[in-house]
C-alpha cells in the first residue's frame, strides 16, 4: 500500500498536478540543535512535523517552531536534511476527511499561532511542540488520537546528545512521567498511510 500510494503521487506530480492535500502531516529531519537529540532518543530519523494547508491559493506548514506559524511549503521541504519529506495522511477506512473536517482541523491548529516553542516537551497549551501541535490539533478537531502518547521516560535517554539536552532543559531533574508525543510515534500511527515523498 505504502509503494502503491508513493507511486500515485509521482503519477500525478508527472501529469503536472500535485500530490499533496490539506490536512498530510509531513515529516522531516531537521538541522536545529536539538534535532541530533531527538533522533537518538526516539531511534527515529524523524525530528520535525507539521501540518499542511492551502492558504489564499499557496500550500502553507502549520507548524510549532519559535513561535507556531504557517510556512510556506517549499520553504520547508528545503529547510530540512536533504530537501527531503515524508507525507501520511488519515486512511480513508479511518476518517475520510471532509472539507469541513478539514476547516475544523484548520481552525483548531490555528488557534495556537504565536504561541512560544516549548522546549521541555509539557503537555500544557502555553508553549507547544511540533508533533503536540498536530496530535492536538488532529484530536480537539475530529476526535482522532494520531499515535500513542508515550512518557519522557521511555525514551532512550543514554546517548550524550540527549544527556546534555536533559540537563540543560531540566536542571531540577528529569519529570519522566511527563506525557508526550514523538514525530515518530506519529509517523507510525496505524490510522495514517504513506501519501507521497519527495
Amino acid at each position: 500500500m505504502k509503494r502503491l500510494a508513493l507511486l500515485l503521487g509521482l503519477v500525478a506530480t508527472a501529469w503536472g498536478g500535485e500530490p499533496w492535500r490539506e490536512g498530510d502531516l509531513l515529516f522531516q529531519t531537521s538541522r536545529s540543535s536539538q534535532s541530533a537529540a531527538v533522533q537518538a532518543a526516539t531511534h527515529s530519523k524523524w525530528s520535525h512535523m507539521g501540518v499542511l494547508f492551502r492558504i489564499r491559493g499557496r500550500w502553507m506548514v502549520l507548524e510549532a517552531v519559535q513561535p507556531v506559524k504557517y510556512t510556506p511549503l517549499e520553504p520547508w521541504i528545503r529547510r530540512g536534511e536533504g530537501g527531503h519529506v515524508e507525507a501520511k495522511r488519515v486512511k480513508a477506512g479511518v476518517r475520510r476527511l471532509s472539507a469541513g473536517d478539514l476547516a475544523k482541523v484548520r481552525h483548531e491548529g490555528e488557534r495556537f499561532l504565536g504561541r512560544p516553542y516549548d522546549l521541555t516537551f509539557e503537555w500544557d497549551d502555553r508553549r507547544i511542540y511540533c508533533s503536540e501541535l498536530v496530535w492536538k490539533t488532529y484530536e480537539r478537531a475530529l476526535g482522532l488520537k494520531l499515535g500513542r502518547l508515550q512518557t519522557l521516560g521511555d525514551f532512550d535517554l543514554s546517548a550524550n546528545s540527549v544527556k546534555r539536552k536533559m540537563a540543560e532543559r531540566y536542571p531540577k531533574g528529569l519529570p519522566t512521567g511527563m506525557p508526550v508525543i514523538s514525530p515518530q510515534a506519529m509517523f507510525d500511527a496505524p490510522e495514517l498511510e504513506a501519501a507521497w515523498s519527495r
